[in-house]
């Protein structure tokens, strides 16, 4: 059986991060395996507290997930700070990781913000060249690449300015409401492709970005290209959104199942 790691922080709600992923996973065919590396307090309303795993045992968790269940492909969420960031770093180079998408997690959907500013650098120089892929949303795409996004153009500009920089490749997401259509773009050297679907009329979108990425991770432990597993990954979360799932008071989760 195939199988992928997400390494993330846990959402106690269970729409986005550890829940999540594991979930996407599931659905998609892929075994998952996970290490957490920050508990949260939070629902649909928001993100209420955040406790940090220590980064030893970060680094414990990976030792034995690796030495036992050796994962076809890596998800990265919600690392939180540098020391983190450079406990993940060392564990990937050690066991040559393969087929990492890095989910640049900055802030949470409810607007509360989930990595550490002195993380940013960090993440950026020690964490993005270790990627296969990575999904920023546009604000992520911003801090990213240093342009401000408010077309497609600029969505293309900011992912070749990323994709320079950082060397991996690279999906911009749309969701965050260039036009009414929710585009993603994908690129590196060898691909220029715009990824369509209608934009669903929902505040239900708690988790889409670590559904995303956690989607793209399971294709690509099975062994399509890049562009098959954005593309797999994409009608997933389409249909996720599309089942209109309603729990909370707030932006509520998906419904990660709605092929079951």
């Amino acid at each position: 059986m195939y199988t992928a790691l997400t390494i993330a922080g846990s959402d106690s709600c269970g729409g986005a991060g550890i829940q999540a992923d594991i979930k996407t996973m599931t659905a998609m065919g892929v075994y998952a395996s996970c290490c957490i590396c920050a508990i949260t307090v939070q629902n649909t309303t928001g993100v209420q507290g955040i406790l940090e795993v220590e980064e030893g045992f970060v680094k414990e968790q990976l030792d034995s997930v690796f030495s036992d269940i050796f994962p076809d492909a890596v998800k990265i969420g919600m690392l939180s700070n540098s020391k983190i960031i450079e406990a993940v770093r060392d564990r990937l180079d050690f066991y040559n990781a393969k087929n990492v998408v890095v989910d640049p997690v900055m802030v949470s959907t409810s607007g509360h913000k989930l990595l550490a500013d002195e993380a940013i650098t960090t993440l950026k120089n020690k964490l993005l060249k270790e990627g296969t892929v990575t999904t920023p949303n546009i604000p992520e795409a911003e801090v990213l690449s240093g342009i401000t996004i408010q077309s497609s153009e600029d969505m293309v500009n900011a992912a070749k300015i990323i994709h320079e920089r950082y060397g991996c490749t690279v999906l911009v997401k749309g969701g965050h409401g260039i036009d009414d259509t929710a585009r993603d773009y994908l690129y590196n050297d060898n691909i220029s492709r715009w990824y369509e679907s209608n934009r669903v009329d929902t505040e239900n979108t708690h988790g889409t970005g670590c559904t995303l990425s956690s989607a793209i991770a399971s294709g690509l432990a099975k062994g399509e290209s890049i562009e098959l597993a954005v593309e797999n990954a994409k009608s997933y979360l389409q249909g996720a959104l599309e089942a209109k799932l309603n729990l909370g008071k707030g932006n509520g989760p998906i419904d990660h199942l709605w092929k079951m």
